[in-house]
């Protein structure tokens, strides 16, 4: 069985957490990053950061904090130069964010003063970017509006300097819609019941997971709403610059988010919760037809609750390594040896 060992405990001064994300800086060094506070959009919330060495996570920090706003999901990022990027988001709610970054030259042990993005670009939405066979950075990326979602790419081809958005990419279904009232526009953190408000009432994509399986042959697979009801998946030929219509894919999924990465031998892995509503359990499926199929299973978490928004990769040494959130108010870290896939 994998390993799985908490690497952020509630504290008072963060009773909550979630959206974690993880890096490999170098050989048997790990990085990740989540966000915590109060609740999810309390203005408190800030973005938290921890080192392992050899195997042993040190204690986190808070390493992004502007007063009075909320932050959001951290998205973590090794390019080829080996500088580190920690993307993240500020704002009063999910439709007003603002992406921003900081970056890394010496492995996350300093970082740079924040650099906001240009409105309209977010960076990564949730998943990690990848860089491409021609160089090209890539940011699965989506924006969330009332009855309305998206998914789009952001690339760059000269190391970050500027970036250029390709998309949408809408759900099978998208611009239909059960007419009702109180519909949210995005995920909002209901404090007095203690849970998620979803929207429910129409067909939405969000938070790619891209890979490239040839040079310049592309899919990426997207966390749905409940009205699609399962992953959807969408593929491009040219680096990324054209996609084709989403389409379904023989995964549920219940609005939560989900990860991938193609592993060393090819096959692609994908972490997330394979059933139509509730956020467990949180499982791994491997798949090796390029993620057409996913006929084997691992389960990670089983109990009632809440374990999600997985990050996954796999390290130089061939372990596959992955955080998510534990019951919003933990963070986990498991570790899946080969012989675990």
């Amino acid at each position: 069985m994998p390993l799985a060992q908490p690497i952020f405990r509630p504290n008072p001064a963060a009773p909550s957490c979630h959206a974690a994300t993880i890096v490999e800086p170098a050989a048997g060094h790990l990085l990740a990053a989540w966000f915590a506070g109060t609740h999810e959009g309390h203005p408190d919330v800030a973005i938290w950061l921890a080192h392992s060495e050899r195997g042993a996570w040190k204690d986190p920090v808070k390493i992004a904090d502007e007063p009075d706003v909320p932050h959001w999901n951290p998205v973590l990022f090794r390019d080829k130069t080996d500088t580190l990027w920690l993307f993240y988001k500020i704002g009063p709610s999910v439709p007003a964010w603002t992406g921003a970054y900081l970056t890394s030259g010496d492995g996350g042990r300093s970082w740079s003063p924040p650099t906001p993005l240009p409105a309209g670009l977010i960076g990564p939405a949730k998943n990690k970017p990848i860089t491409l066979s021609n160089g090209d950075i890539l940011c699965g990326t989506s924006h969330e509006t009332w009855r309305s979602w998206a998914c789009w790419v952001e690339s760059s081809s000269d190391g970050g300097r500027s970036w250029v958005k390709h998309g949408p990419i809408v759900a099978p279904g998208a611009g239909r819609y059960e007419v009702g009232s109180g519909e949210v526009v995005s995920a909002i953190w209901d404090a007095d019941s203690g849970r998620l408000l979803l929207p429910q009432q129409h067909f939405g994509v969000i938070q790619p997971a891209v890979w490239e399986y040839a040079p310049g042959r592309l899919k990426m697979l997207m966390r749905a709403t409940q009205r699609v009801g399962c992953v959807c998946a969408s593929v491009s030929d040219d680096y990324g610059r054209t996609w084709s219509p989403a389409e379904p894919v023989p995964v549920p999924n219940p609005n939560s988010g989900l990860d991938a990465v193609r592993l060393q031998d090819g096959r692609i892995l994908l972490v997330c919760n394979p059933v139509r509503e509730g956020r467990t359990p949180l499982s791994v499926l491997v798949s090796e037809d390029n993620g057409a199929t996913w006929p084997q299973r691992l389960d990670l978490e089983t109990q009632p609750g809440e374990y999600s928004y997985p990050s996954v990769i796999q390290a130089e040494d061939g372990r596959v390594h992955v955080v998510a959130t534990h019951q919003r108010t933990q963070i986990f870290h498991y570790v899946l040896e080969s012989q675990d896939l």
